[in-house]
């Protein structure tokens, strides 16, 4: 399974339910070949994170049209820019994502030759501690094989179960970036508006 994954900013913060609603009606169901979905936004700094699954990056290649498509029913305004558009595979998928209310997205950069490892550990060693902290519903792992880049989405059922995670959660990461010989990037947390067909993606 793979995961297109494209970053916005400059959104109209004020259109931000409106556009939650365009997406639920317009977005990626209408996408060929798309097995599931996650919306996430940043309703205070005007950004968002569209997660499309795949069964393939060839899939993900031949959807490309079908996005531009999409786009031209979003207002520049509503949608903001596309500020980045990335492929990564999935390699972790736990929990019942369709449950989630808030998500915190975490990037740890490492070696490419580190990737499985890094996988395993998180596996082994955080994500049952993951499990275990209250209010969580699902871990989501992406890594880009090419540049070592690995990607972490802890869901949650509320955005206070999320708050209350917190130093847990710093804990956890520090412990998976040093397991797997990683540096922290960025940490970001997000509204989960729109959770769609999440129960077949797998890693």
């Amino acid at each position: 399974m793979y995961a297109r994954v494209a970053r916005f900013e400059g959104r109209d913060a004020s259109l931000t339910d409106e556009l939650i609603q365009r997406v639920r009606n317009q977005g990626p169901s209408s996408v060929p070949d798309a097995k599931g979905f996650l919306g996430l936004f940043d309703r205070e700094r005007g950004t968002a994170l569209s997660i499309t699954f795949f069964d393939s990056e060839e899939a993900i290649r031949n959807s490309q049209q079908a996005f531009e498509e999409m786009a031209e029913h979003f207002p520049s305004e509503m949608r903001g820019r596309r500020k980045s558009v990335d492929i990564y595979e999935v390699v972790i998928s736990n929990g019942d994502a369709e449950r989630a209310k808030a998500a915190r997205v975490s990037s740890l950069e490492g070696s490419p030759d580190s990737v499985d490892e890094s996988v395993r550990k998180v596996e082994s060693e955080t994500l049952p501690q993951v499990r275990d902290l209250q209010g969580s519903v699902g871990v989501i792992g992406l890594a880009d094989r090419s540049s070592g880049r690995f990607i972490i989405l802890t869901l949650w059922e509320s955005a206070e179960a999320l708050r209350q995670s917190e130093q847990q959660a710093d804990r956890l990461r520090e412990q998976a970036a040093k397991s797997g010989g990683q540096k922290i990037g960025d940490v970001d947390r997000y509204e989960v508006a729109v959770a769609q067909q999440l129960s077949g993606v797998h890693a």
